[in-house]
């Protein structure tokens, strides 16, 4: 496998990376500007020459992995390597004699979040996620709402864009969403969205759980929830409204408008996320 699919494998699996790059060659070397070599925890893709040159770039790749696991992001780093016989080793020597820079760049797991409900305001939630470097699942009963078409826009950014097109019982997804997703309830129906709650409240793959709606909805939501079983701690995990603009002071009643102020929190938590991970 190239660097490339590579890379992309590692995105589609959500497996943290390093890609390493020789980015310049002084003298002679194993390789040319331009190798990459791709490191995760386990294994590792590509080449930049072996040798004691390739396993310290290994080494210090998994030791950006691991600060990469607490605080989700990390900075490329550059280091310089002289290919000499006279240079102390762990790995072997390498007298190439000549001096190769590499460029270490963390690729880490990029944050998710899914949209239960795609009309008019969920549309304009996931429009601005799109623009944003997240995983966005899209989830809706109607297959009009989640179209081709319709959805163009949404693959320009840099977002990774997951349709979920399920006609009956769109709370089974719940299941297949990463760990720590941060999910927007907003369908069409409120039997569909009990239903979706129901899911979310029983499973531990949220962070955070937001629906749409107001103060009347949320009061007979709470009752339909707890007649489900739901303890009064667990069904506080649902945040409503959601996009408050008492909170994100972003007002207005447009779909455009209620869109920003969802985005503007949903941002906010993912930071908030990785502080409490950091601090940890």
């Amino acid at each position: 496998m190239d660097w490339l699919r590579a890379v992309q494998e590692c995105r589609e699996r959500r497996t943290p990376c390093v890609l390493v790059t020789i980015t310049d060659v002084r003298g002679h070397a194993p390789r040319a500007a331009g190798a990459k070599l791709v490191v995760a925890a386990d294994r590792t893709w590509g080449s930049i020459g072996g040798g004691n040159l390739e396993e310290a770039a290994v080494r210090r790749a998994r030791g950006l992995l691991r600060g990469l696991g607490l605080t989700g992001v990390a900075a490329p780093v550059t280091e310089h390597h002289t290919l000499s016989d006279k240079v102390p080793v762990e790995h072997g020597v390498q007298c190439c004699g000549g001096e190769v820079t590499l460029l270490l760049e963390p690729i880490g797991v990029r944050p998710s979040v899914a949209v239960f409900g795609m009309g008019h305001v969920g549309f304009e939630i996931a429009l601005q996620l799109s623009r944003h470097e997240v995983e966005v699942h899209l989830v809706d009963s109607r297959s009009d709402q989640l179209a081709a078409d319709r959805l163009a826009a949404l693959h320009d950014g840099p977002a990774d864009v997951h349709v979920h097109q399920v006609p009956v019982l769109p709370e089974l997804v719940v299941a297949e969403l990463p760990v720590g997703t941060h999910v927007l309830v907003l369908t069409h129906d409120h039997a569909e969205d009990l239903a979706i709650l129901d899911a979310l409240l029983r499973s531990t793959r949220p962070a955070t759980i937001g629906l749409i709606g107001s103060s009347a909805k949320w009061a007979r939501f709470r009752g339909k929830l707890a007649e489900l079983g739901h303890e009064p701690e667990t069904i506080d995990r649902v945040r409503t409204p959601i996009g408050d603009p008492a909170v994100t002071g972003v007002d207005g009643k447009a779909p455009a408008a209620i869109a920003v102020s969802v985005t503007v929190e949903v941002l906010a938590l993912i930071r908030a996320s990785a502080v409490s991970t950091l601090e940890r």
